[in-house]
């Protein structure tokens, strides 16, 4: 992981900055992060990994729109390489402030822990069942919290289904 780059850079060109907003996801301006497609993505892979309940009801069945907890977690750190540094080298551009990159920070390592040690292309059940993935799942819980609540979202709405997000992510 972190070793594939998106080509598709992150547009500032758009960013709120200069003082034009376009339309909203869930209440938060699109544009109002300058990496907000990152950020967009990022905080899908901390809502589906903080949320036992769809884990059970989707990955675990396999029910087909979602991934599995792999994609999750590559959503998490593919663009971003969070796998390689702190979250706080993106404080200001996909976080907001120090308490996100920290809660990102501490998600993240302990996700990517699980799954150094299951392997990435293990069954769901192998990260559910691992002693430490209820520590997992409360940290990306904790993350997911706050930046829904700094985006002025609701937090416990369900997961939405990949296709939604590339949606919400695709450039106009």
């Amino acid at each position: 992981m972190g070793n594939v780059r998106s080509s598709a850079v992150q547009g500032s060109e758009k960013s709120s900055r200069r003082g034009r907003r376009s339309t909203t996801m869930d209440g938060m301006p699109l544009n109002d992060m300058p990496w907000w497609r990152w950020r967009v993505n990022v905080r899908s892979a901390l809502h589906m990994l903080s949320d036992p309940v769809f884990q059970r009801e989707c990955w675990l069945t396999g029910l087909p729109g979602y991934g599995d907890v792999t994609d999750a977690v590559y959503r998490l750190v593919e663009d971003t390489w969070l796998d390689n540094w702190s979250a706080e080298k993106y404080i200001g551009t996909i976080f907001r402030d120090p308490a996100e990159a920290n809660l990102v920070d501490v998600a993240v390592l302990r996700v990517l822990r699980i799954m150094h040690q299951v392997g990435a292309d293990a069954p769901v059940s192998a990260y559910l069942e691992h002693h430490a993935w209820p520590e997992a799942v409360r940290a990306a819980r904790e993350a997911h919290v706050r930046l829904a609540a700094n985006d002025g979202d609701e937090p416990d709405v369900p997961p939405r289904p990949l296709d939604v997000l590339a949606q919400l992510t695709r450039i106009a």
